[in-house]
C-alpha cells in the first residue's frame, strides 16, 4: 500500500502544477473584484463624511472637516431638483479634493456675490451629470451660512483649457462648472466643458 501510494504521487503533483495557473488567475480574478468594490465603498462612506462635515459646518458656523488629515473643508451644497444629483463641494481645488467631490477654485468669485464663482469636477463622477443639463435648470447651491442661492443654468460650451472665458469680476453673481471634454471619457485632453449660470436676482 505504501508503494502504490509513492507512485501516485507523481500524477498528485503533475495534477497540481497543471491546475495551479487556474488557482492563480481566480485568485487574481477575486483581487480585481474586491479592488473594484472598495472604490465605490470608499466614495459612498466620504460622501457620508463630507455630507456631515457640512451639517456640522452649518450648525457651528466654521468650517468642519470630513476627516482630521483632510486637505479641504465643505463649503457649499449643489443641488440640480431636476436630476435629483446633489454633491458636496469643498474648498481649495486640490487633486485629493477632486477625488471626494466638486471644488471651489480660488482666484474667482465668491458664491453669491458679484463676479463668477468657478465649481470644478471630474466627468467620469461628480460631474458626470453636467452633460444633462438643460438651459433654464434650477441649480441650488447651499452654502454654509444657510443660504440657499437659486441660479438658473444658461447653454454649456467646449473650450481649451487655456481658453475659458470665464468673467471672473461679472457685475452680476454666476456660476461656472467646469469638467473634462468629453464628459464620461478618460485620459487627459486639452478641452473642458464649461456650464455657465446666472443667480435669479428674485431668488438669489
Amino acid at each position: 500500500m505504501g508503494v502504490s501510494l509513492l507512485r501516485s504521487s507523481p500524477r498528485i503533483a503533475r495534477g497540481g502544477i497543471i491546475r495551479l495557473p487556474f488557482f492563480l488567475l481566480a485568485a487574481f480574478g477575486l483581487v480585481l473584484i474586491a479592488q473594484g468594490a472598495v472604490i465605490p465603498a470608499k466614495a459612498w462612506l466620504a460622501q457620508i463624511l463630507l455630507d456631515r462635515a457640512f451639517e456640522q459646518s452649518r450648525a457651528r458656523h466654521r468650517p468642519v472637516r470630513a476627516w482630521p488629515w483632510a486637505d479641504s473643508v465643505p463649503v457649499a451644497r449643489i443641488r440640480v431638483p431636476r436630476l435629483g444629483v446633489e454633491e458636496i463641494v469643498l474648498s481649495g481645488g486640490s487633486g485629493e479634493a477632486l477625488a471626494f467631490g466638486p471644488t471651489l477654485l480660488p482666484g474667482g468669485g465668491r458664491l453669491g456675490e458679484r463676479g463668477t464663482a468657478v465649481l470644478a469636477g471630474h466627468r467620469d463622477t461628480h460631474f458626470h451629470f453636467l452633460g444633462e443639463v438643460r438651459p433654464g435648470d434650477v441649480v441650488l447651491v447651499e452654502r454654509t451660512d444657510g443660504r440657499t442661492l437659486r441660479y438658473r443654468a444658461r447653454s454649456g460650451r467646449v473650450v481649451r483649457k487655456d481658453r475659458f472665458g470665464i468673467d471672473r469680476h461679472a457685475i452680476r453673481s454666476r456660476l461656472a462648472l467646469v469638467t473634462c471634454w468629453p464628459i464620461g471619457g478618460s485620459g487627459r485632453g486639452p478641452l473642458r466643458y464649461v456650464l455657465d449660470a446666472e443667480l435669479d436676482p428674485a431668488r438669489g
